[in-house]
């Protein structure tokens, strides 16, 4: 295996014009150790948006979308909290309402950063809808933490309340589990292809998209869901023709034997390779597998490359310096 990062810099002038999908991930809005406060996220988004930026200067077409991790669970103690005193909300009814709010923060923060750089591409933020299988396997064993933690006696009083499945979060008490289904269609893919077609930085996805499911006459419903963010990258980048995805979340290059004496960064790899580790349980399904997974489903479904990295080495694993880069 080649451990070099020669796939960034001899492919770095000839991309300009390209059209790529950039995934933030949630350190680039709340990073760890904050409260979340709109105060704290603003200057996050205003330094890990300058590497996106970048990109439009360099002449990339970028089609953006974002993580809400953290965000959601603040939202759902805030349910939690109104509860009794305000209507409750359905879990798609808040994914839809962060993709609202953090792309407008997103948007205004970008309209800010290419205004004083004298960038006239307009950024475009769209509420954007994923469809999932009703009957997929994850709709019956959901695994996906969210919201607050109980002790065991509430979690029992919860679920039997509720209808909730709750599971013991090692370290943090008993949380919510919802199912991750596999994103199958985004909805509003044509009219985001139009949209970047026409110029815009398009804003859409953020959070996976908002989960819905079809009936048998083809009407929508929502469904109580969080779809995985990369792996709707992956996707977002195959329908709107993208050549490139960029994961960027909080390291610098996929690790093999993380935590162990024979820990190694990966530098250029190619599928077949990195597919190797992946079934080998080296990246844990969690945090890093579905990064990998996302990224290689980009490439098989007739991608170029992709491209894990952290959010502030974007410009260093472009140059070839830093980060994964995953190719044919």
């Amino acid at each position: 295996m080649n451990s070099s990062n020669e796939a960034g810099s001899n492919d770095e002038k000839d991309q300009a014009g390209a059209r790529v999908v950039v995934a933030l991930g949630g350190n680039a809005i709340t990073r760890s150790g904050e409260e979340g406060a709109v105060e704290q996220d603003y200057a996050n988004l205003r330094r890990s948006l300058n590497s996106v930026v970048d990109l439009v200067e360099a002449g990339y077409e970028v089609v953006l979308t974002h993580g809400n991790g953290p965000q959601v669970g603040n939202q759902m103690i805030r349910v939690e909290m109104a509860r009794g005193s305000a209507p409750d909300l359905p879990l798609d009814i808040v994914v839809a309402d962060l993709q609202g709010g953090l792309g407008y923060m997103i948007e205004r923060v970008l309209r800010n950063l290419l205004l004083r750089r004298g960038l006239s591409t307009p950024p475009c933020t769209l509420l954007s809808l994923v469809e999932v299988d009703p009957n997929d396997a994850a709709m019956h064993d959901p695994t996906k933490f969210v919201g607050s933690a109980y002790t065991e006696e509430e979690a029992r009083k919860l679920e039997r309340e509720r209808g909730w499945r709750l599971r013991e979060d090692k370290g943090r008490g008993y949380r919510r589990v919802v199912p991750s289904p596999m994103p199958k269609t985004i909805i509003e893919r044509d009219l985001i292809r139009k949209l970047a077609d026409f110029g815009a930085l398009v804003i859409v996805t953020g959070g996976g998209g908002i989960p819905v499911s079809r009936s048998e006459d083809g009407s929508l419903q929502g469904v109580e869901a969080v779809i995985d963010k990369d792996l709707v990258a992956a996707l977002l980048a195959y329908d709107v023709g993208a050549e490139e995805v960029y994961i960027l979340t909080s390291v610098e290059n996929v690790m093999v034997d993380f935590g162990t004496p024979n820990a190694r960064a990966l530098g250029q790899v190619t599928v077949a390779e990195i597919r190797e580790h992946l079934e080998a349980g080296q990246f844990p399904p969690g945090s890093m597998g579905p990064k990998v997974e996302a990224a290689c489903r980009f490439i098989e479904a007739g991608g170029k490359r992709a491209l894990i990295t952290d959010i502030f080495s974007l410009d260093r694993a472009l140059a070839g310096e830093s980060g994964t880069w995953i190719t044919r």
